[in-house]
């Protein structure tokens, strides 16, 4: 089985600064796109960032120039940095990642159990 396990989420203060990582475990082949998405009360999940193995990187418009999304595929980890934080960034953040667990199997994708972020004064 695979695990992601994400840490790093926390309270800060408006325009402070938050990493978070996410580390995949378990029976793993391969990892194709790794990524965050988040999701505030009464909302749905959206895309914040992903990361393609061969470091391609895409952004929600509202994180550009403030968050950077890496990954490093020796430890199977993928961070969120997150900088000039605001209190719309409040939300659980979940990690995602498409991972092939074996040579002749297809790609399936995987949650982390969230993450709270919280920006407040």
């Amino acid at each position: 089985q695979v695990q992601l396990v994400e840490s790093g989420g926390g309270l800060v203060q408006p325009g402070g600064s938050l990493r978070l990582s996410c580390a995949a475990s378990g029976s793993i082949f391969s990892i194709s796109a790794m990524g965050w998405y988040r999701q505030a009360p009464g909302k749905q999940r959206d895309l914040v960032a992903t990361i393609t193995s061969g470091g391609s990187r895409n952004y929600a418009d509202s994180v550009k120039g403030r968050f950077t999304i890496s990954r490093d595929n020796a430890k199977n980890t993928v961070y969120l940095q997150m900088n000039s934080l605001k209190p719309e960034d409040t939300a659980v953040y979940y990690c995602n990642a498409k991972i092939r667990g074996g040579v002749a199997t297809s790609l399936r994708n995987y949650w982390g159990q969230g993450t709270q972020v919280t920006v407040s004064s």
